[in-house]
């Protein structure tokens, strides 16, 4: 029988959303351990906010928001409020009813980033990974770093001389043409107009030269989490210096091994390593130079002869799977946001959503 297309008009609904999202749902687990996360910080929450005023969006509800914006690959503020208004699996994550107003997408905006300026990204991850049930899925011994390249929100027009010499060389009109022929820029002499924190590079050789930032992850090589993070700008050196600001952060008081592509092949940072107690299982960097000689390898058969070498080789790869989802999924390849302290909150929050969308599976696993 066919059924028939007619509205059925009710004016009431009695199913909770509770029921309306089926019991074998990950956003169920997912919900669940960031609720747990969320629950810890309520004392850092309660720093950030005054106790007269209008009431606020509650933070919490403003996490699992963004939370979801990463999930779903939301590309806007105004979106998201917009999904939010009428799916009812985004209400029941969020935590608003189904008669519950949805905010304006300037007052979201408004209210992240006041949330975002006190750290809670990263506070959140390490609440995340300080439970129970996931710590023991971390390796306390094992661990690979690498960064990335975040194209800034800030078109390549803008990045202009210091000295404003050349601020009135473009034609009329909001997106005039401008030559840059025979014109030489670099980062000491210029700097974005737009985002004055993004810095022009490329990653190699071939490559684009953009306005960019700088992601770092450190990941845990068991199962491939992300541990620590952050941004800063694009130089030559960031990784390698960030690499060893994620190390002290970590404050390991045991011997570690860290695992690391060829460009963190430096003596002096395997030097650093050394240092701190941990045993660099870092890719042999065998190019040659421009002399026609092989370049000189910091990495020896101290290192190379244990088999963990080859098998840190094989598990820094998966850290490329963390950047390649916070890029494509989350939507980071060129981030919506200016100043890196925000961009770097941002990239932050990316790493637990990335943490989370993996741990459903990794919890359901036989021990």
């Amino acid at each position: 029988m066919r059924g028939s297309d007619e509205r059925s008009g009710s004016l009431f609904s009695y199913v909770d959303l509770e029921a309306r999202v089926r019991v074998d749902h990950p956003l169920r687990v997912i919900r669940d351990l960031a609720n747990a996360a969320l629950g810890d910080l309520s004392g850092e929450f309660g720093k950030l906010y005054t106790d007269f005023g209008r009431p606020s969006i509650a933070p919490e509800k403003l996490l699992r928001a963004m939370l979801l914006q990463a999930f779903y690959g939301v590309r806007s503020e105004r979106h998201l409020m917009e999904r939010i208004e009428f799916d009812l699996l985004f209400r029941w994550f969020v935590g608003l009813g189904v008669d519950d107003a949805v905010w304006d997408h300037s007052t979201f905006s408004k209210n992240r980033d006041r949330l975002l300026e006190g750290e809670i990204a990263a506070k959140f991850l390490n609440a995340l990974l300080a439970q129970p049930k996931v710590k023991r899925l971390l390796s306390s011994d094992h661990f690979s770093v690498d960064g990335t390249l975040i194209e800034a929100w800030a078109s390549i027009k803008s990045f202009r001389k210091k000295d404003g010499s050349d601020k009135d060389e473009d034609g009329p009109g909001r997106n005039a043409e401008r030559s840059f022929h025979k014109e030489k820029r670099s980062n000491e002499t210029h700097a974005s107009t737009t985002d004055p924190e993004a810095r022009l590079y490329k990653k190699g050789d071939g490559q684009p030269t953009k306005l960019s930032y700088m992601g770092h992850a450190l990941m845990e090589n068991r199962n491939g989490l992300a541990v620590l993070g952050g941004v800063s700008q694009a130089t030559g050196t960031a990784e390698r210096e960030i690499a060893l600001a994620l190390i002290d952060r970590r404050g390991c008081a045991k011997r570690i091994t860290l695992g690391a592509d060829k460009a963190y092949d430096v003596t002096q940072f395997v030097h650093d390593l050394r240092d701190r107690s941990v045993t660099p299982h870092i890719a042999i960097d065998g190019h040659l130079s421009k002399t026609g000689k092989r370049r000189k390898t910091a990495i020896d058969a101290r290192t190379t002869r244990h088999s963990g070498y080859d098998i840190s080789q094989r598990c820094r790869k998966r850290i490329e799977e963390v950047f390649g989802w916070i890029k494509s999924s989350a939507g980071l390849a060129k981030v919506k946001l200016r100043g890196r302290e925000r961009v770097d909150a941002v990239f932050v929050l990316a790493l637990a959503a990335y943490n989370l969308i993996r741990l459903p599976k990794l919890l359901a696993a036989p021990a």
